[in-house]
């Protein structure tokens, strides 16, 4: 890619005129980057359709329509009885129909109101709010008559935040695109060229047709998209086993492991077994070990992990156990150190929250080596941290970590090791193109004593019946999570909110704790810790899906999903793994609402019917696709800006062939995975 071209993708939103710094840290919420090249990649979601009409009658409330409109008489708001009033513009279309313009917010009047002149036609675009007579409230666009061509026939709509409005979306758009073919040189690639036509074709749909996954403009993005996340994976597995990253392999200097299968309480599974039997073989080679431990809520796969740091404590080496949030890290700490300590392993817990003589003393036994296993969050990987002989590296909750956050932690050691673990059950097709780099491991089997967890469906009209039944339950011991969707009532949506229900369960039960994601997270940890304590008289936990992952409290036996329509399938799952982690009989209630479809009904069915997260996620990628399927708030797999693997399904084989047969280092693939962030994984 010529540096021209380099340059221009890169620059910082923040330079594009009508930005500056404070929209461009906005776009950065919204975008994940705030460069140029991560605006082009963030493609409208849907279009509407702004159709020029010269008679109000001849459309219907909730239209959006484009008319042009005669302005009679102005009439400022303020204020009656205590209430405020809007400014309203009386208008008339070209059959005599009266139209009213109104604002309600004053900071802008003065503008609005030279916008609009009495005496003089403007073309105006808004939604079309019927009562007695015509309204349109904050119209989006008002053009002179003359520029009436400003106004879009077909509108992008882009997926926005706070402090983003629709036309600072296109008024970056057309700048990007107008600068574009200035940047292009005539040595740039053909297959590059094209790929930036089929990106304006995007931007700039004709139709909502365009923007649909199997319009020939998505569809060679998605191919494109899918070809440099191949070749990256061809690259990767090329350097892995290339002589220059061949590595001395550890010879054994103690005897740890058959002490730490002693001290287990329990027998492993077979499939515990198997695969640490090919996590094991890895370990014993010159190359790197990349492998993806896939399994099942409540399958063991801590303990597999934990006795890869025992072997790599065998000779020597340490181990960095990295956990995506503090809970869990402190989680993974408890379980992990006792077991530690029994074998004479020196186990350590890093956080954000270590400061001062604690942190330094803990980075000092890291640096000295005689820390074998620390467990922590991106502390790990932070500044100042230091390994003596980082020889393991093991990614717990792997798709909430990005490709350049384990480099990162890998980067600490010389070629460690890297185990890779992941609860979220992937199909198998989808799991050998997206962890193409990876081998994978499977444990598909529970360990003994671990009963089914029994789920059924329930109408929340017989709610009143569950609490009932619940409170027989609670007053025998059992533990209880309640799930729902929202943190506080909304009046566009009928799901139950998280704090109105904690208010409601509050009167029934005597101790009720309440999470979600908006608390303090102190507070939130220790409301969390007081449920886990079996000594704590909270018996019930009212929470939002901040208890998706990494919550371990073996004593409860009951979780409550409230409004459970509204979630996927894998969440679903996951939810319902917080349950069933003892050795108590588990249940889970899955509420559905008032208005629940005939789809919402089915994706329960499939809960109750199987509790195999392999056959559930099958069942989620059928009746949903990727969409959410492998965005970053479901599973966050790979962050694909244009790829919907339901519709793609074919594309990714045929990327994959030909990332295969590409001679990377010369070909246009290169500039390709530059565009679309492939960078660390191929050591650029």
């Amino acid at each position: 890619m010529k540096k021209e071209l380099f340059d221009f993708l890169n620059t910082d939103l923040q330079f594009i005129k009508g930005v500056g710094p404070v929209l461009a840290t906005r776009f950065q919420d919204v975008l994940g980057g705030r460069r140029v090249l991560d605006f082009m990649l963030h493609i409208p979601a849907y279009v509407r359709a702004r159709g020029i009409t010269e008679n109000v009658q001849s459309a219907l409330p909730g239209d959006i329509i484009t008319i042009p409109l005669l302005v009679k008489s102005h009439k400022k708001g303020g204020f009656f009885r205590g209430r405020r009033t809007p400014t309203q513009i009386a208008c008339a279309d070209k059959m005599g129909n009266n139209v009213l313009i109104q604002f309600f917010n004053v900071n802008f009047l003065d503008y609005w109101l030279k916008k609009l002149p009495v005496g003089q036609w403007r073309m105006v675009s808004g939604k079309l709010e019927q009562t007695s007579r015509a309204i349109i409230n904050h119209p989006d666009f008002i053009e002179e008559m003359q520029n009436a061509e400003k106004i879009p026939a077909v509108q992008a709509i882009y997926p926005s935040g706070e402090g983003l409005t629709q036309k600072t979306f296109a008024n970056v758009r057309d700048q990007i695109f107008a600068v574009l073919p200035d940047k292009i040189s005539s040595e740039t690639n053909p297959q590059v060229l094209e790929f930036f036509d089929a990106l304006q074709h995007v931007h700039f749909p004709e139709s909502a047709d365009d923007l649909n996954p199997n319009s020939v403009y998505v569809a060679k993005l998605a191919y494109w998209e899918l070809l440099a996340h191949q070749s990256a994976i061809v690259i990767s597995r090329r350097n892995r086993k290339d002589e220059r990253n061949r590595r001395v392999v550890r010879a054994k200097k103690y005897d740890l492991l058959d002490k730490f299968y002693a001290t287990l309480p329990f027998s492993m599974t077979g499939a515990q077994m198997r695969t640490l039997d090919e996590i094991f073989s890895d370990m014993s080679q010159n190359i790197p070990m990349m492998r993806l431990v896939q399994g099942d809520v409540g399958s063991g796969k801590t303990i597999v992990a934990l006795a890869a740091a025992v072997k790599m404590a065998e000779t020597g080496a340490q181990t960095a156990f990295l956990a995506p949030t503090d809970t869990l890290a402190q989680q993974h700490y408890a379980k992990i150190k006792p077991m530690c300590d029994k074998i004479g392993i020196v186990c350590d817990v890093l956080t954000g929250r270590d400061k001062g003589a604690g942190r330094k003393e803990k980075l000092i036994s890291l640096r000295s080596g005689r820390t074998k296993v620390v467990v922590g969050t991106h502390a790990l990987f932070s500044e100042g941290v230091e390994y003596k002989d980082l020889g393991l590296v093991i990614v717990d909750e792997q798709h909430r970590f990005g490709v350049s956050q384990r480099e990162a932690l890998r980067g600490k050691g010389n070629n460690p090791d890297l185990l890779a673990l992941s609860a979220t059950p992937i199909p198998r097709t989808l799991s050998m193109t997206i962890y193409g780099d990876m081998d994978v491991s499977i444990i598909n089997e529970k360990p003994a004593g671990r009963l089914p967890i029994k789920t059924t469906k329930l109408s929340v009209a017989r709610i009143d019946e569950l609490v009932a039944r619940l409170r027989m339950q609670i007053e025998s011991g059992a533990k209880v999570f309640w799930v729902c969707p929202l943190v506080e009532e909304s009046e566009q949506s009928d799901m139950t909110a998280v704090e109105s229900r904690y208010e409601e369960l509050k009167k029934v039960f005597n101790v009720v704790g309440l999470v979600h994601g908006q608390m303090d997270k102190k507070q939130r940890d220790a409301v969390m810790a007081q449920f886990a304590d079996d000594s704590s008289d909270m018996r019930i936990l009212v929470a939002t899906t901040v208890i998706e992952v990494g919550i371990d409290v073996p004593s409860a036996s009951i979780i409550v999903i409230e409004n459970a329509e509204r979630f996927g399938l894998a969440a679903l799952h996951q939810l319902r793994g917080r349950v069933g982690r003892g050795n108590l009989q588990s249940y889970c209630i899955l509420v559905y609402g008032r208005n629940v479809s005939e789809e919402g009904l089915k994706r329960l069915d499939v809960l109750t019917e199987t509790d195999d997260g392999f056959k559930i996620a099958e069942q989620d990628l059928i009746m949903r696709g990727t969409g959410e399927l492998l965005g970053t708030r479901q599973s966050g797999w790979v962050n694909y800006h244009f790829v919907d693997y339901r519709m793609h399904h074919d594309l990714f084989k045929l990327a994959a062939r030909a990332a295969r047969d590409i001679d990377i280092p010369d070909a246009w693939a290169r500039d390709l995975m530059y565009i679309f962030d492939r960078r660390i994984e191929i050591g650029a």
